[in-house]
C-alpha cells in the first residue's frame, strides 16, 4: 500500500475519530497513527498480517473500539492496559496464548472477542472486568472452567469448541451471567454442574456437541427450572 494512500485514510481519520485499514496485507502498525493518539475512538486493522503492536498502543485515551481480529498476533503489549475508555477489543483469529497481567485494568471494557486464539484457560484478569458484558472464548483450548470463573461478570460467556471436560460449580453463581455456550466440547453429562440448570441465573444453555445425547439433559434434576427461565426469557423478546 503506498504512502499517499495511507497519508489519505490517516487526513480522514483525524475529522472521523475513525481509522479502518482492513485487508491490505499490512505488516506492522502504522507507525503514523501516533499523530493521532488524542483523537482517534475506532481502530479497524482487521484481516491484517500485524505480528506486534508498539509500546505506544497505550497513548490512545480515547479509544473505545479497536478491531484487530485475523492478524499474526502472539502477545499484547502491557501498554494496552493503559486504554481506559476501551469498550470493545476484538482479537479474534490470532495467535495469543495468554494476557498481559494487567489486563484487568481495561476497566471500560464491554465486548472481548478472543475467538480462534491459543488459550489454554480462562484468563483469571476477566474477574476484575466489571462492566464486562460479553466474552467470547470459542476455538482456543481451554479444558477446564475452574472456581476462579465465580469473579466474572459477564452476561454472555461463549466456550464453543474448545476442550472442557470439567466445570467449576461456581459457574452457577455467576452474578449476571444468563448466556453460557459450551457446544461442540468434551463434556459427558455427569461433569455438568445440575445447579446451571437449578440454581443459576442462567436461561440459555448451549451444550449440543458433547459426549451426551442431549434428550438426556431433560432427566437432570432442575432441568424444569432451567426451562421457566428458558422460556420467560424468550417471552421478553416475542
Amino acid at each position: 500500500m503506498g504512502n499517499s494512500a495511507l497519508k489519505a485514510h490517516i487526513e480522514t481519520a483525524q475529522k472521523t475519530g475513525v481509522f479502518q485499514l482492513t485487508e491490505k496485507g499490512l505488516p506492522e502498525f502504522p507507525e503514523d497513527l501516533q499523530r493521532l493518539v488524542g483523537n482517534l475512538r475506532t481502530i479497524n486493522l482487521s484481516n491484517n498480517k500485524i505480528e506486534v503492536l508498539p509500546p505506544w498502543m497505550g497513548k490512545f485515551n480515547v479509544l473505545k473500539s479497536l478491531s484487530l481480529n485475523h492478524n499474526r498476533l502472539t502477545r499484547l503489549p502491557e501498554e494496552l492496559c493503559k486504554l481506559k475508555k476501551l469498550e470493545t477489543l476484538h482479537l479474534s483469529g490470532n495467535q495469543i496464548s495468554q494476557l498481559p497481567a494487567d489486563f484487568g485494568q481495561l476497566s471500560a471494557l464491554k465486548t472481548l472477542n478472543l475467538s480462534g486464539n491459543q488459550l489454554r484457560a480462562i484468563p483469571s484478569q476477566l474477574c476484575t472486568l466489571r462492566h464486562l458484558d460479553v466474552v467470547d472464548l470459542s476455538k482456543n483450548k481451554i479444558q477446564a472452567i475452574p472456581d476462579e470463573v465465580l469473579g466474572v461478570q459477564a452476561i454472555e460467556i461463549n466456550l464453543n469448541q474448545n476442550q472442557i471436560s470439567q466445570i467449576s460449580v461456581q459457574i452457577s453463581h455467576c452474578p449476571r451471567l444468563k448466556v453460557l455456550r459450551l457446544e461442540e466440547n468434551c463434556l459427558e453429562l455427569s461433569m455438568l454442574p445440575q445447579s446451571i440448570l437449578s440454581d443459576s441465573q442462567i436461561s440459555l444453555l448451549a451444550v449440543e456437541g458433547n459426549l451426551f445425547e442431549i434428550k438426556k439433559l431433560r432427566d437432570l434434576e432442575g432441568y424444569e427450572k432451567y426451562m421457566e427461565r428458558f422460556t420467560a426469557t424468550r417471552k421478553k423478546f416475542v
